[in-house]
């Protein structure tokens, strides 16, 4: 499977997908970390992508997604952005509200 292919693949069947530095318990940068803390206080259920284990993924999601910087956040499929989005979309509820929508909240 090519990389764009695994791209789709883990965009389509994953209502929620992080692409990020570092894990969620060990993120490599603060942006990344910030938001982990974002989508874990919404009690959000997401898949994670190491974007360090993975260079040729880390450079073609860049193109993908036409989004130059990570994080980068998908819900159902759609890019909604880096940090400072997930920080807006969470500080005016509507994160959790599009999480709600992917039925990615745990109980």
């Amino acid at each position: 499977m090519d990389v764009i292919s695994r791209i789709k693949d883990q965009i389509e069947n994953n209502p929620v997908v992080l692409y990020m530095k570092g894990t969620p318990d060990f993120p490599q940068c603060g942006f990344s970390g910030r938001s982990v803390q974002v989508l874990r206080a919404c009690k959000a259920d997401f898949m994670f992508v190491n974007i360090f284990e993975d260079p040729e993924l880390r450079e073609a999601l860049k193109e993908y997604s036409n989004w130059p910087t990570y994080p980068q956040l998908y819900i159902k499929g759609q890019l909604v952005g880096g940090c400072d989005i997930i920080l807006d979309l969470y500080n005016t509820g509507e994160l959790v509200k599009l999480l709600q929508d992917a039925e990615a909240i745990s109980a």
